[in-house]
Protein backbone atom coordinates (compact mmCIF):
# COMPACT_ATOMS: atom_id res chain seq x y z
CA UNK A 1 0.00 0.00 0.00
CA UNK A 2 2.85 2.40 0.79
CA UNK A 3 4.51 1.61 -2.54
CA UNK A 4 1.23 2.20 -4.32
CA UNK A 5 0.67 5.54 -2.57
CA UNK A 6 4.14 6.88 -3.38
CA UNK A 7 3.79 5.83 -7.03
CA UNK A 8 0.54 7.77 -7.46
CA UNK A 9 2.29 11.13 -6.94
CA UNK A 10 4.33 11.15 -10.18
CA UNK A 11 1.38 9.43 -11.88
CA UNK A 12 -0.77 12.55 -11.68
CA UNK A 13 2.02 14.82 -12.94
CA UNK A 14 2.69 12.40 -15.79
CA UNK A 15 -1.02 12.45 -16.63
CA UNK A 16 -1.06 16.24 -16.80
CA UNK A 17 1.96 16.36 -19.11
CA UNK A 18 0.52 13.71 -21.41
CA UNK A 19 -2.91 15.36 -21.46
CA UNK A 20 -1.44 18.59 -22.85
CA UNK A 21 1.02 17.04 -25.31
CA UNK A 22 -0.32 13.60 -26.19
CA UNK A 23 -4.04 14.37 -26.08
CA UNK A 24 -6.86 13.96 -23.58
CA UNK A 25 -8.52 10.89 -25.10
CA UNK A 26 -5.33 8.92 -25.67
CA UNK A 27 -4.04 9.74 -22.19
CA UNK A 28 -7.26 8.57 -20.53
CA UNK A 29 -7.22 5.30 -22.50
CA UNK A 30 -3.52 4.79 -21.70
CA UNK A 31 -4.13 5.30 -17.98
CA UNK A 32 -7.12 2.95 -17.84
CA UNK A 33 -5.31 0.25 -19.81
CA UNK A 34 -2.24 0.59 -17.58
CA UNK A 35 -4.45 0.24 -14.48
CA UNK A 36 -5.95 -2.95 -15.93
CA UNK A 37 -2.47 -4.39 -16.47
CA UNK A 38 -1.37 -3.51 -12.92
CA UNK A 39 -4.54 -4.98 -11.41
CA UNK A 40 -4.21 -8.16 -13.44
CA UNK A 41 -0.59 -8.46 -12.25
CA UNK A 42 -1.69 -8.21 -8.61
CA UNK A 43 -4.49 -10.74 -9.16
CA UNK A 44 -2.03 -13.26 -10.61
CA UNK A 45 0.87 -12.56 -8.20
CA UNK A 46 2.14 -15.63 -6.37
CA UNK A 47 4.60 -13.85 -4.03
CA UNK A 48 4.58 -10.70 -1.94
CA UNK A 49 7.31 -9.05 -3.99
CA UNK A 50 5.48 -9.74 -7.23
CA UNK A 51 2.39 -8.11 -5.74
CA UNK A 52 4.49 -5.10 -4.67
CA UNK A 53 5.76 -4.66 -8.22
CA UNK A 54 2.18 -4.89 -9.48
CA UNK A 55 1.10 -2.29 -6.90
CA UNK A 56 3.88 0.07 -8.02
CA UNK A 57 2.79 -0.29 -11.65
CA UNK A 58 -0.82 0.29 -10.65
CA UNK A 59 0.18 3.40 -8.68
CA UNK A 60 2.13 4.80 -11.64
CA UNK A 61 -0.94 4.37 -13.85
CA UNK A 62 -3.63 5.11 -11.28
CA UNK A 63 -3.85 8.91 -11.49
CA UNK A 64 -3.01 9.34 -15.19
CA UNK A 65 -6.66 9.58 -16.21
CA UNK A 66 -7.66 12.32 -13.75
CA UNK A 67 -6.04 15.47 -15.27
CA UNK A 68 -7.21 14.70 -18.83
CA UNK A 69 -10.72 13.72 -17.68
CA UNK A 70 -11.01 17.01 -15.81
CA UNK A 71 -9.42 19.01 -18.64
CA UNK A 72 -11.72 17.60 -21.31
CA UNK A 73 -14.72 18.93 -19.36
CA UNK A 74 -13.22 22.43 -19.51
CA UNK A 75 -12.49 21.94 -23.23
CA UNK A 76 -16.14 21.34 -24.12
CA UNK A 77 -17.98 23.66 -21.70
CA UNK A 78 -18.37 27.41 -21.42
CA UNK A 79 -16.96 28.98 -18.23
CA UNK A 80 -20.41 29.64 -16.74
CA UNK A 81 -21.41 25.97 -17.21
CA UNK A 82 -18.27 24.43 -15.70
CA UNK A 83 -19.46 24.35 -12.07
CA UNK A 84 -22.48 22.30 -13.15
CA UNK A 85 -20.34 20.01 -15.31
CA UNK A 86 -17.82 19.38 -12.54
CA UNK A 87 -20.72 18.86 -10.15
CA UNK A 88 -21.99 16.06 -12.39
CA UNK A 89 -18.51 14.52 -12.35
CA UNK A 90 -18.45 14.65 -8.55
CA UNK A 91 -21.93 13.11 -8.33
CA UNK A 92 -20.90 10.27 -10.64
CA UNK A 93 -17.79 9.59 -8.54
CA UNK A 94 -19.86 9.57 -5.34
CA UNK A 95 -22.36 7.12 -6.79
CA UNK A 96 -19.47 4.96 -8.00
CA UNK A 97 -17.87 5.00 -4.55
CA UNK A 98 -21.02 3.58 -2.96
CA UNK A 99 -21.34 0.94 -5.66
CA UNK A 100 -17.66 0.06 -5.32
CA UNK A 101 -18.04 -0.41 -1.57
CA UNK A 102 -20.96 -2.81 -2.06
CA UNK A 103 -19.03 -4.72 -4.74
CA UNK A 104 -15.90 -4.94 -2.58
CA UNK A 105 -17.89 -6.22 0.39
CA UNK A 106 -19.51 -8.91 -1.77
CA UNK A 107 -16.37 -10.04 -3.60
CA UNK A 108 -14.15 -10.10 -0.51
CA UNK A 109 -16.08 -13.13 0.77
CA UNK A 110 -14.77 -15.16 -2.19
CA UNK A 111 -11.18 -14.17 -2.84
CA UNK A 112 -9.54 -10.74 -2.95
CA UNK A 113 -7.92 -11.70 -6.26
CA UNK A 114 -11.36 -11.49 -7.84
CA UNK A 115 -11.62 -7.87 -6.72
CA UNK A 116 -8.56 -6.95 -8.78
CA UNK A 117 -9.76 -9.07 -11.69
CA UNK A 118 -13.14 -7.28 -11.72
CA UNK A 119 -11.40 -3.90 -11.46
CA UNK A 120 -9.16 -4.79 -14.41
CA UNK A 121 -12.18 -5.78 -16.49
CA UNK A 122 -14.02 -2.57 -15.60
CA UNK A 123 -10.99 -0.46 -16.59
CA UNK A 124 -10.74 -2.19 -19.96
CA UNK A 125 -14.49 -1.82 -20.52
CA UNK A 126 -14.28 1.89 -19.69
CA UNK A 127 -11.28 2.36 -22.00
CA UNK A 128 -13.16 0.63 -24.81
CA UNK A 129 -16.26 2.74 -24.24
CA UNK A 130 -14.28 5.98 -24.27
CA UNK A 131 -12.36 4.92 -27.37
CA UNK A 132 -15.68 5.07 -29.24
CA UNK A 133 -17.54 7.73 -27.24
CA UNK A 134 -14.99 10.54 -26.90
CA UNK A 135 -14.26 12.70 -29.94
CA UNK A 136 -10.83 12.60 -31.50
CA UNK A 137 -8.26 14.76 -29.72
CA UNK A 138 -7.88 18.22 -31.19
CA UNK A 139 -4.50 19.91 -31.33
CA UNK A 140 -5.30 23.56 -30.64
CA UNK A 141 -4.43 23.33 -26.94
CA UNK A 142 -1.07 21.80 -27.82
CA UNK A 143 -0.12 24.16 -30.60
CA UNK A 144 -1.15 27.45 -28.98
CA UNK A 145 2.07 27.94 -26.98
CA UNK A 146 5.60 26.53 -26.78
CA UNK A 147 6.26 23.55 -24.55
CA UNK A 148 7.23 24.42 -20.97
CA UNK A 149 7.28 21.50 -18.57
CA UNK A 150 7.59 23.83 -15.57
CA UNK A 151 4.49 25.79 -16.54
CA UNK A 152 2.15 25.97 -13.56
CA UNK A 153 4.91 25.57 -10.99
CA UNK A 154 5.97 29.15 -11.78
CA UNK A 155 2.45 30.54 -11.35
CA UNK A 156 2.14 31.82 -7.76
CA UNK A 157 -1.64 31.90 -8.07
CA UNK A 158 -1.78 28.16 -8.71
CA UNK A 159 0.61 27.45 -5.85
CA UNK A 160 -1.60 29.51 -3.55
CA UNK A 161 -4.62 27.46 -4.66
CA UNK A 162 -2.60 24.29 -4.08
CA UNK A 163 -1.84 25.33 -0.50
CA UNK A 164 -5.47 26.18 0.26
CA UNK A 165 -6.67 23.07 -1.57
CA UNK A 166 -4.37 20.89 0.52
CA UNK A 167 -5.97 22.16 3.74
CA UNK A 168 -9.42 21.56 2.24
CA UNK A 169 -8.55 18.05 1.02
CA UNK A 170 -7.06 17.22 4.42
CA UNK A 171 -10.37 18.15 6.05
CA UNK A 172 -12.29 15.82 3.75
CA UNK A 173 -9.81 12.97 4.17
CA UNK A 174 -9.95 13.48 7.96
CA UNK A 175 -13.73 13.31 7.69
CA UNK A 176 -13.58 10.00 5.81
CA UNK A 177 -11.04 8.52 8.26
CA UNK A 178 -12.22 10.02 11.53
CA UNK A 179 -15.97 9.64 11.15
CA UNK A 180 -16.05 5.80 11.33
CA UNK A 181 -13.88 5.89 14.48
CA UNK A 182 -16.10 8.58 16.00
CA UNK A 183 -19.22 6.51 15.32
CA UNK A 184 -17.66 3.51 17.07
CA UNK A 185 -16.52 5.68 19.98
CA UNK A 186 -20.11 6.87 20.44
CA UNK A 187 -21.54 3.35 20.27
CA UNK A 188 -23.23 3.63 16.89
CA UNK A 189 -23.80 0.49 14.77
CA UNK A 190 -20.99 -0.56 12.45
CA UNK A 191 -23.30 -0.10 9.47
CA UNK A 192 -23.72 3.61 10.26
CA UNK A 193 -20.74 4.79 8.20
CA UNK A 194 -22.07 3.00 5.12
CA UNK A 195 -25.44 4.65 5.62
CA UNK A 196 -23.90 8.11 6.02
CA UNK A 197 -21.74 7.73 2.89
CA UNK A 198 -24.75 6.50 0.92
CA UNK A 199 -26.80 9.49 2.09
CA UNK A 200 -23.94 11.81 1.15
CA UNK A 201 -23.77 10.32 -2.34
CA UNK A 202 -27.54 10.61 -2.79
CA UNK A 203 -27.41 14.27 -1.73
CA UNK A 204 -24.63 15.01 -4.20
CA UNK A 205 -26.75 13.46 -6.95
CA UNK A 206 -30.16 14.81 -5.92
CA UNK A 207 -28.86 18.33 -5.27
CA UNK A 208 -27.33 18.72 -8.74
CA UNK A 209 -30.30 20.80 -9.99
CA UNK A 210 -29.34 23.42 -7.38
CA UNK A 211 -26.17 24.07 -9.40
CA UNK A 212 -28.35 25.23 -12.29
CA UNK A 213 -30.65 27.53 -10.30
CA UNK A 214 -30.32 31.22 -11.04
CA UNK A 215 -29.27 32.09 -7.49
CA UNK A 216 -26.42 29.59 -7.40
CA UNK A 217 -25.30 30.36 -10.96
CA UNK A 218 -25.05 34.04 -9.99
CA UNK A 219 -22.61 33.16 -7.22
CA UNK A 220 -19.03 33.96 -8.06
CA UNK A 221 -16.73 30.98 -7.65
CA UNK A 222 -15.10 32.34 -4.49
CA UNK A 223 -18.45 33.30 -2.98
CA UNK A 224 -19.70 29.76 -3.64
CA UNK A 225 -16.53 28.41 -2.01
CA UNK A 226 -17.16 30.57 1.05
CA UNK A 227 -20.69 29.20 1.42
CA UNK A 228 -19.38 25.67 0.87
CA UNK A 229 -16.82 26.02 3.65
CA UNK A 230 -19.46 27.43 6.00
CA UNK A 231 -21.69 24.41 5.34
CA UNK A 232 -18.71 22.11 5.87
CA UNK A 233 -17.85 23.88 9.14
CA UNK A 234 -21.43 23.49 10.38
CA UNK A 235 -21.44 19.77 9.59
CA UNK A 236 -18.09 19.22 11.30
CA UNK A 237 -19.27 21.19 14.34
CA UNK A 238 -22.31 18.94 14.67
CA UNK A 239 -20.02 15.90 14.47
CA UNK A 240 -18.23 17.20 17.56
CA UNK A 241 -21.33 16.83 19.75
CA UNK A 242 -23.50 14.26 17.95
CA UNK A 243 -24.40 11.21 20.03
CA UNK A 244 -27.05 9.49 17.89
CA UNK A 245 -27.47 8.55 14.24
CA UNK A 246 -30.12 11.14 13.27
CA UNK A 247 -27.81 13.96 14.37
CA UNK A 248 -24.90 12.45 12.43
CA UNK A 249 -27.22 12.28 9.40
CA UNK A 250 -28.04 15.98 9.79
CA UNK A 251 -24.31 16.72 9.87
CA UNK A 252 -23.78 14.60 6.73
CA UNK A 253 -26.43 16.59 4.88
CA UNK A 254 -24.61 19.84 5.65
CA UNK A 255 -21.07 18.72 4.81
CA UNK A 256 -22.32 17.00 1.65
CA UNK A 257 -23.94 20.23 0.43
CA UNK A 258 -20.65 21.97 1.18
CA UNK A 259 -18.82 19.30 -0.81
CA UNK A 260 -21.18 19.92 -3.73
CA UNK A 261 -20.13 23.58 -3.93
CA UNK A 262 -16.46 23.15 -3.10
CA UNK A 263 -15.36 20.46 -5.52
CA UNK A 264 -17.20 21.87 -8.53
CA UNK A 265 -15.98 25.44 -7.96
CA UNK A 266 -12.40 24.47 -7.13
CA UNK A 267 -11.92 22.80 -10.51
CA UNK A 268 -13.66 25.73 -12.18
CA UNK A 269 -11.24 28.23 -10.64
CA UNK A 270 -8.19 26.18 -11.68
CA UNK A 271 -9.38 25.70 -15.27
CA UNK A 272 -10.25 29.40 -15.56
CA UNK A 273 -6.76 30.23 -14.31
CA UNK A 274 -4.94 27.85 -16.66
CA UNK A 275 -3.89 28.74 -20.21
CA UNK A 276 -5.83 26.58 -22.67
CA UNK A 277 -2.71 24.66 -23.67
CA UNK A 278 -1.75 23.86 -20.04
CA UNK A 279 -5.03 22.82 -18.42
CA UNK A 280 -3.84 19.27 -17.87
CA UNK A 281 -0.69 20.39 -16.06
CA UNK A 282 -2.54 22.95 -13.92
CA UNK A 283 -5.14 20.38 -12.89
CA UNK A 284 -2.41 17.82 -12.18
CA UNK A 285 -0.54 20.23 -9.91
CA UNK A 286 -3.71 21.25 -8.07
CA UNK A 287 -4.67 17.59 -7.72
CA UNK A 288 -1.51 16.93 -5.72
CA UNK A 289 -3.43 18.44 -2.79
CA UNK A 290 -5.30 15.13 -2.47
CA UNK A 291 -2.10 13.10 -2.54
CA UNK A 292 -0.63 15.24 0.24
CA UNK A 293 -3.87 15.06 2.20
CA UNK A 294 -3.99 11.28 1.89
CA UNK A 295 -0.54 11.15 3.46
CA UNK A 296 -1.08 13.52 6.40
CA UNK A 297 -4.78 13.07 7.22
CA UNK A 298 -4.38 9.58 8.76
CA UNK A 299 -1.71 10.93 11.11
CA UNK A 300 -3.79 13.96 12.10
CA UNK A 301 -7.05 12.05 12.58
CA UNK A 302 -5.63 9.12 14.53
CA UNK A 303 -3.34 11.18 16.75
CA UNK A 304 -6.05 13.67 17.68
CA UNK A 305 -8.55 10.90 18.33
CA UNK A 306 -6.03 8.97 20.43
CA UNK A 307 -4.82 11.89 22.54
CA UNK A 308 -7.77 14.31 22.61
CA UNK A 309 -10.88 12.43 21.51
CA UNK A 310 -13.56 13.04 18.86
CA UNK A 311 -14.87 16.39 20.13
CA UNK A 312 -11.55 18.31 19.86
CA UNK A 313 -10.87 16.68 16.48
CA UNK A 314 -14.08 18.00 14.95
CA UNK A 315 -13.84 21.38 16.69
CA UNK A 316 -10.37 21.87 15.17
CA UNK A 317 -11.60 20.75 11.74
CA UNK A 318 -14.62 23.06 11.96
CA UNK A 319 -12.35 25.98 12.90
CA UNK A 320 -10.12 25.19 9.91
CA UNK A 321 -13.16 25.22 7.60
CA UNK A 322 -14.23 28.59 9.04
CA UNK A 323 -10.72 29.89 8.40
CA UNK A 324 -10.93 28.78 4.76
CA UNK A 325 -14.33 30.48 4.45
CA UNK A 326 -12.94 33.70 5.93
CA UNK A 327 -9.97 33.93 3.55
CA UNK A 328 -11.96 33.49 0.33
CA UNK A 329 -12.36 37.26 -0.32
CA UNK A 330 -8.61 37.74 0.21
CA UNK A 331 -7.85 34.73 -1.98
CA UNK A 332 -10.08 36.15 -4.70
CA UNK A 333 -8.32 39.52 -4.62
CA UNK A 334 -4.84 37.97 -4.75
CA UNK A 335 -5.66 35.66 -7.62
CA UNK A 336 -7.69 38.02 -9.77
CA UNK A 337 -5.30 40.93 -9.18
CA UNK A 338 -2.27 38.95 -10.36
CA UNK A 339 -1.35 39.26 -14.03
CA UNK A 340 -2.61 36.56 -16.34
CA UNK A 341 -5.86 35.07 -17.48
CA UNK A 342 -8.96 36.67 -16.02
CA UNK A 343 -11.18 34.54 -13.79
CA UNK A 344 -14.89 34.27 -13.40
CA UNK A 345 -14.69 35.40 -9.79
Amino acid sequence: MASFGVATIPSRIFGGQLADHFGRKRTIILGLTGCAIGQTWIALASTLWSAVLGAILLGLMFEIYEPPSQAVIADVTSPEDRPTAYGFLGAAMSAAAVGAGVLAAAVSHWDLRWLFAIDAASCLACALLLAFALPTDHHSYRDSAPTNRAEGWRDPRLLLLLAVGTISATLFMTLMLGLPLTLLDRHQPSSAIGLLLAISALILIAAQPLQRTRRVREFGSFEAMRVGYLLLAAGLLINAFATNLPVFIAAAVLWSLGDLLLLSRAFTIVTDLAPDHARGRYLAIYGLSWGIATTIAPLIATQLLAHAGPTPLWLICSAAALFLAAIQPTLRRRITRAPGKALIS
